[in-house]
């Protein structure tokens, strides 16, 4: 009887164990017609590296995951050599380093960090990782707002002085101006999201007196007008390192804008999710978004039918707000527009 049960739960974790495998080999997918090496250049990220090799390039973690020489795969230069290696029956992605010295001793190569291969372009989100800023109703109606400036002007800007009245929410006397853009309705029940702000300017408090605050600006990148909400600066983390992972399932998750006003959304587009921490979604989360079907009349019932969801791309979120996320479109198969559906991918 005890052979019987060491037999059954011996087949039993091999039989999970091959499945496991299975599973993995499935998630890690090459790329039909992948290559076997790649010369990193300027201009490549992560995410293109591993979409040369991956039918799923948000996976690559994973095929980083176990390599000695790639302590950190955030870490790589242009002229670094991508190499296709297994280990234990599972594609690798290794690293070797550019160098015509080949000698066994010790090397140090000095490069700039800004010069490291970014896991996204960057460039295409720095200024919303930065500026934008989005808050609930409470917290925009109880800032400080802008009155004018001096010598009663309506537009001021840097090394000009202006006043507003309210009660700051913290001692700080480094403050940052901004300008209210819009509110998020959530398009599927109309709650209020909360509004979105863009940072017009750096401030100092130089007086208060009752409610009424002297601010000297700093810097700006563009007019300081009356209305404007005066804030401490963001103090949550900005990530710029990303390690990419399949979001949770959200229903009725959704696109409800673009960052950039275009109609037709693309590739490295930052557009705005109806979902955010209260929906446990987290910078790295990967989602594939699902066009829209049409609505058509059947030509014999006369019905109006709803044709399926078709999918069209796949964004990854990088900046989390309470109620509200960006994410950055990485590929994009198909047209996408507001009001298309994101789903884990």
């Amino acid at each position: 009887m005890k052979r019987l049960l060491c037999g059954l739960l011996t087949a039993s974790v091999l039989w999970t164990g091959s499945v496991l495998a299975e599973v993995r080999q499935d998630r890690l997918q090459l790329k039909e017609g992948h290559p076997t090496e790649y010369v990193v250049v300027k201009g490549d990220t992560l995410w293109d590296i591993s979409g040369r090799f991956l039918d799923r390039p948000w996976l690559w973690p994973e095929i980083w995951g176990v390599n000695p020489q790639i302590d950190n795969p955030h870490l790589i230069y242009p002229g670094d050599v991508i190499y296709l290696t297994w280990v234990d029956g599972q594609p690798r992605l290794s690293l070797r380093p550019t160098s015509g010295v080949r000698k066994l001793s010790p090397q140090v190569r000095v490069l700039p960090l800004d010069q490291a291969i970014p896991a996204i372009p960057l460039r295409d989100i720095i200024s919303f990782i930065n500026n934008n800023l989005v808050v609930d109703e409470d917290l925009l109606q109880d800032a400080p707002y802008v009155v004018g400036g001096d010598n009663r002007r309506i537009i001021t800007g840097a090394g000009d002085r202006v006043y507003a009245r309210g009660h700051l929410k913290s001692d700080d006397r480094h403050q940052v101006i901004y300008r209210p853009a819009k509110p998020y309705y959530d398009p599927v029940t109309g709650e209020l999201l909360g509004h979105e702000l863009f940072k017009v300017a750096d401030a100092t408090v130089t007086s208060v007196q009752e409610e009424i605050l002297t601010l000297q600006i700093r810097s700006s990148h563009e007019e300081v007008r009356s209305e404007y909400r005066v804030m401490p600066s963001d103090t949550r983390r900005i990530q710029s390192v990303f390690y990419p992972q399949p979001g949770p399932e959200i229903e009725q998750a959704q696109i409800m804008d673009v960052l950039k006003g275009v109609a037709k959304i693309g590739q490295f587009d930052s557009v705005v999710l109806n979902i955010g921490e209260r929906d446990q979604v987290e910078p790295g989360h990967v989602f594939a978004v699902f066009r829209k079907g049409e609505t058509l009349n059947d030509p014999i019932t006369r019905e109006t039918i709803q044709l399926p969801a078709e999918r069209a791309g796949i964004l990854m979120v990088y900046r989390v707000f309470d109620k509200v996320s960006y994410g950055l479109v990485m590929r994009a198969t198909d047209v996408i527009t507001v009001g298309d559906e994101v789903r884990a991918p």
